[in-house]
Parts: C-alpha cells; structure tokens; sequence
C-alpha cells in the first residue's frame, strides 16, 4: 500500500508540473534555483534566530582575521552568563592553558568526583575563549559539575596532532584525581571532531577510555571539502546561504588547507576520523551525537551515529528540525535549552558507569 501511495504521489506531482529532475549516469541530480523557507516546526524564537543567523553571515567577511570572539557569537556571551551563573578561573594543566568553569551555587554532591573536559569550536583557528564560554557555561551551571576547557593548539601555527597531543597531556593529569569512568569529554565543531579524535589518540597512547563522549555540530568522518555527504549539498546552503564547495578531484585523500590545521591530513586516517576505523570506534564509551537538519556536519553525524551502533557502542543521536552548525549557542531559544538538557542528562547517566 505504501508503494501504491508514493507511485500516486509522485504522478501527482508530475501531472501539476513538477517533473523529474535531470539525473546524471553516475546519479548526480541536476537541481535548480528553489526557495527554501524556515521550517515551521521551530518555535517562534527559534524562527526568528535562523533568519537572524543567515543575515549575519552574509555580512560576515571571509578575508577576517581569527578572532578569540568571532562576531557571529559575540552577542550570545552576554546573554549566557546572565541565564546561567557560572565561576570562571584561569588554569595551565600540562602545560595546556585552560578555563575552569565551577557553577555558582557549588558543584554537586554526586558530581564531586566528576569533570568535564570541553574542547571548544572554532575551524581550529579561533573563538578562545568565546567557544569556551557558549558550550562551557550552560552546562556547568544546570549539572553542577567542573567543566575545563581547553585552549588546545590551533592552525595555522600548529599542524595535527598538536590539538591531540594537549588533550591526552591533560586527560593524563586529569587522571592522578579522577577516574577515568568519571571523566567526560566533549565539544562543538572543531572540538567535536577533536573529541572524536582525542579518543582514538588515547587508544594509540594506550589511555584508558573516559566514562562518556559528545561528539555536537560534528562527525567522525572528514572529506576534501569539509564533513561530506549529502549535507554538503543541501543542509549546507540551507543553513549557511552559501553554495556548496566544488567537488573533490578523483582520488582526493589530503585534506583542503581551509582547516589549515589539518592540511595535508588523510581523511581515512582513524586519527583524524575515526569513523573510518570499526575497530577504533569499538572502544569508544557511550557516545551522544547532537546536529540539526541544516547543519552542514548532518550526514557526517547521522554517518557517525550508525557506524558506532553498528560497532556495539551505545550511541544516541539527537537531531534538531530547521537548525544549522552550532545553534545551540544561542540560549534564548527554546531548542538551544532542550539541546542542554539531552546533554546534562547523558553525562549524568553515563558517568561513573
């Protein structure tokens, strides 16, 4: 019956005009010029926020230099610590200079001996401490736990594996106080690919494996030009207004110099994505994914998700209607305070397990 339905829908569509796309022999579809409205299952705020966001960016210059706090994110700091109330203190661990965010009202009895480890976003060229703080603050303050953020190695000064290096070094010494069990670990963007890979490096160093993993507004996976998949081409101009990159040469393996800290990187080297390795994501811990349906690193997050399930792992994946790469640093929207729910409840679960 639902073979029958789809087949009537779609001579449906023919019959009012919309006929089939041209399709290329090696399945490339031709799509032309459309309009893509925001998605009506967002809340009023959160409309508002997606069009807000695709005005900013196009004002954005390319050319700018990195900043510690890019313009785009700029308002939102602000606006964070007023809705959560958060200690902030300097610290160099390992010799790794760090923010250790402590809530208000003092850590929880349960989370005393928790911590958090946060590895900030940013293209790995910028945004410490403006990353720090948006994906720092809110959850520090709703779970009550440590929270350390990393201000890691970045490109184009430093070149994989420095990032990797800095994180085992403080995860090492985060280890003489906690056990491993009761360490999570996770990030947005460029740390959450950093996540991901900062647990393959811990298995090459011969670490033990924290008690959790958040891999948000990232994958596992690495292309030529950017996460890859289809989100390349549809989740990426929804959610950015920017055309997709041009394909990859046949064979392309070294990865683009736009991530100048990865440049010259192979994609299918488990340490850079691990993804590409069963047997590396098979001792992952439990592992939450968060992305939303225009978010460019949608299919490498939905990629991610299955290749963890399938190696054994328990992996949640949280996908968010209607929103782009990051959107969650925004805390006045409703959707930005479901995402720190899911995420303070996985960590509360998983830690100490």
């Amino acid at each position: 019956m639902a073979g029958v339905a789809l087949a009537a829908a779609c001579a449906a569509q023919a019959q009012s005009g919309r006929a089939p796309l041209p399709v290329a022999e090696d399945g490339t579809v031709e799509v032309p010029a459309m309009s893509a409205p925001v998605s009506e299952f967002l809340s009023p705020e959160a409309r508002a926020y997606v069009v807000e966001h695709l005005l900013a960016v196009a004002k954005l210059d390319p050319s700018a230099p990195p900043s510690p706090v890019p313009p785009l994110i700029a308002p939102y700091i602000p606006r964070m610590k007023a809705r959560y109330h958060t200690h902030r203190e300097d610290a160099v661990i390992a010799g790794v200079k760090a923010y250790v965010y402590t809530p208000a009202g003092g850590i929880a009895a349960k989370n005393r001996k928790r911590v958090l480890i946060n590895l900030h976003g940013g293209g790995f060229r910028e945004c410490f401490p403006g990353c720090a703080e948006l994906e720092s603050i809110p959850i520090a303050a709703l779970m009550r736990i440590k929270v350390v953020s990393l201000d890691y190695r970045q490109g184009p000064e430093y070149r994989f594996p420095a990032a990797s290096e800095d994180v085992a070094a403080v995860y090492r010494q985060l280890l003489k106080t906690y056990r491993p069990e009761d360490i999570g670990i996770y990030g947005c963007s460029a740390g959450g690919i950093l996540t991901g890979m900062s647990l393959a490096w811990f298995q090459k160093q011969g670490l033990p494996r924290p008690g959790a993993a958040g891999i948000f507004c990232a994958g596992g996976t690495l292309a030529s030009a950017g996460f890859g998949g289809d989100a390349t081409y549809t989740a990426l101009p929804l959610g950015e207004a920017r055309m997709p990159p041009p394909p990859a040469p046949p064979g392309a393996k070294a990865l683009a110099p736009p991530l100048g800290y990865l440049t010259g990187a192979d994609p299918t080297d488990p340490l850079v994505a691990p993804a590409s390795s069963p047997a590396v994501l098979a001792k992952f811990p439990p592992t939450l994914i968060i992305t939303g349906t225009r978010g460019f690193e949608y299919s490498s997050a939905i990629y991610t998700h299955e290749a963890l399930v399938k190696a054994g792992v328990d992996a949640e994946l949280h996908v968010w209607e209607g929103l782009f790469h990051g959107f969650y640093y925004n805390p006045d929207v409703p959707e930005s305070r479901d995402a720190f729910d899911v995420m303070v409840r996985f960590f509360d679960r998983h830690l100490g397990k």
